[in-house]
């Protein structure tokens, strides 16, 4: 039997509509939109379907990549049920990945991603806060550089290692600003400012551990029926106490993504990602010679389920 990790996106995967096929195609779809509005007394379909600034700002940029995970793959298994070796998220998809392994009921995912990205915003108010995608240098060099960088008393460290020669850095906007010629000598071909207000995976974000870690005991489910693949140290867990403290923990080390998928690539056949678009499938593409499979409305998953029934 063919073994496959489920992966899921996090923040930055968020467009206007997403959702939107599967809500008017499946009535489980509009369930889950009705019960995560009514739990966070915002109307999700207002939010995911029609213009707005609000789908940007973090509070309801994570629970919205949330619901439409969590719908995609209830979805799949409702259509094609298929068990899975390992769950792997992305930053916030790693919420999504311990949900669907029985960690974290849907109600408390949606609250959990709600208060996650509120908590957030308030410790990054007033600290000029942001990221910045470099594109075109090594692991090395970076780290090396903004080690260096801190040592001059900028606030810059490395947040996402999504492939080679990509990293994402997270820190003071300013300081982040200011340093774009000092990368683009060091031979980066891109140094871009992300559109965010926060700086995920650093230690701006330390003061909120406490109070995370404590929403983790309270939502947490005792264990899980799938091990989870943590972002922060590569090491699979399947318990509420090993959760705890790598998820807080999350908060303010790197997102090792690279490594984690080169860390268990031997071990899968494929991959199957759930949620909006294809990133994940991207990024993959240059890490693993394995099949990515993505889905995200109704015509990727017919697509898939015809594949995993020929076996490929």
């Amino acid at each position: 039997m063919k073994k496959y990790a489920f992966i899921f996106p996090g923040q930055g995967s968020q467009a206007q509509g997403m959702g939107g096929d599967f809500y008017r195609s499946f009535s489980i779809a509009k369930e889950c939109f009705e019960q995560a509005s009514d739990l966070l007394q915002k109307d999700m379909t207002k939010l995911l379907f029609e213009e707005n600034d609000e789908i940007n700002q973090t509070q309801w940029t994570q629970p919205s990549i949330f619901l439409v995970s969590y719908i995609a793959h209830k979805i799949f298994q409702s259509e094609f049920p298929l068990s899975f070796q390992l769950g792997l998220g992305h930053s916030l998809g790693e919420l999504s990945a311990v949900s669907i392994a029985g960690g974290l009921s849907f109600e408390n995912g949606i609250k959990l991603t709600h208060l996650r990205g509120k908590m957030m915003t308030q410790v990054c108010e007033g600290k000029d806060a942001g990221m910045m995608v470099i594109v075109g240098l090594e692991d090395e060099i970076l780290e090396s550089w903004s080690k260096q960088a801190r040592e001059r008393g900028r606030e810059i460290w490395c947040a996402n290692y999504n492939g080679d020669g990509q990293i994402v850095l997270a820190g003071r906007k300013k300081d982040l600003s200011e340093s774009e010629a000092e990368i683009k000598a060091l031979g980066a071909k891109r140094a871009m400012l992300l559109p965010m207000s926060v700086a995920s995976h650093c230690p701006m974000l330390e003061e909120m551990r406490g109070e995370f870690e404590g929403l983790l005991e309270e939502m947490l489910i005792d264990s899980f029926c799938s091990p989870i693949l943590s972002n922060a140290t590569n090491e699979l867990y399947s318990t509420k106490q090993d959760a705890k403290k790598l998820l807080s923990q999350q908060l303010i080390a790197p997102v090792f993504y690279k490594q984690g998928i080169r860390k268990i690539d031997e071990g899968v056949d494929g991959y199957i990602e759930f949620g909006h678009g294809n990133v994940l499938k991207g990024l993959n593409k240059r890490l693993s010679t394995k099949p990515t499979l993505s889905i995200s409305d109704s015509q990727t998953l017919k697509e898939s389920i015809e594949i995993l029934s020929e076996g490929v």
